[in-house]
């Protein structure tokens, strides 16, 4: 795989990109922030989600004799996990006390949980923006006995983090993340394929087990997703978050720019083959 990619030398890199499929879910409404890109370079940008996420049922969850009151702080550091948390709640029709706390990864996962509790009525704590945020702030309460949802697949660094640093926590295993069924697509010849996890690296393979990378360039988002390319054998083309480029779509364009065509120059030429 990596050595058809190394082999294309240089070429690889002064190929123009001229799509991108971005292996997440197609944003609700046309506006994305991956428009403006589009609009600029000329670049037609496909959306398919690699991965599904899958209930654990409440029967299975029961197995694991995980008494949620027991505990007076909660983790939630995805979307995916305030809602599979409030569904076994539901399922368990248990009702969240006044006195829980919980902890968020960041202000949009914070936001999120309106759709289940009245923040204003809560005890709310929530990290910057990063999990490293978010470890400075459970530092502040030591005392507390934590709850943390999460995925079968799922990183290492709050249970580490955790543990280093002798913290009462249980982990809650409430979904699964597996490959997504991509057995409609015919082929991911894509000039530039997102990625932003490593379980989409390897649902990659899964659905595409005989793919060649050539002169496609792979994007990355995330130390973790970036290791899962390269162990895949991959060549990473396009890392973000960098400190110049904190986004998948700045880190592209600061790749366009740097290889291949300047943009009065793309948009002419999208132009004249349209």
């Amino acid at each position: 795989m990596a050595e058809s990619a190394a082999q294309s030398g240089l070429n690889r890199h002064a190929k123009p990109i001229r799509s991108i499929l971005v292996t997440q879910p197609k944003p609700a409404t046309d506006v994305s922030p991956y428009s403006p890109l589009a609009e600029k370079y000329g670049i037609r940008v496909d959306f398919r989600e690699f991965i599904d996420v899958q209930a654990v049922p409440y029967k299975e969850f029961r197995k694991e004799k995980i008494n949620i009151l027991e505990y007076t702080a909660v983790i939630f550091t995805s979307r995916n996990a305030v809602d599979h948390f409030f569904r076994i709640c539901q399922e368990a029709k248990l009702e969240m006390p006044a006195e829980m706390k919980y902890f968020c990864i960041s202000d949009q996962t914070a936001n999120y949980l309106q759709k289940y509790i009245v923040l204003r009525k809560r005890k709310l704590f929530v990290g910057l923006r990063t999990a490293a945020d978010l470890f400075e702030v459970i530092k502040k309460h030591k005392g507390e006995k934590f709850l943390y949802p999460c995925s079968d697949i799922r990183k290492d660094d709050l249970p580490e983090f955790m543990r280093a640093n002798n913290l009462k926590f249980t982990e809650a295993v409430i979904y699964r993340t597996v490959a997504s069924d991509l057995s409609d697509l015919s082929d991911v010849k894509y000039d530039c394929l997102a990625f932003f996890s490593p379980s989409g690296i390897s649902s990659l393979f899964v659905n595409f087990p005989d793919f060649v990378q050539d002169t496609t360039r792979i994007a990355a988002f995330g130390p973790t997703t970036a290791k899962a390319v390269r162990d895949a054998g991959l060549i990473l083309d396009i890392e973000a978050p960098m400190p110049n480029a904190p986004s998948m779509t700045g880190a592209i364009e600061a790749y366009i720019r740097q290889h291949t065509l300047a943009p009065s120059a793309s948009v002419d030429k999208a132009k004249d083959n349209s």
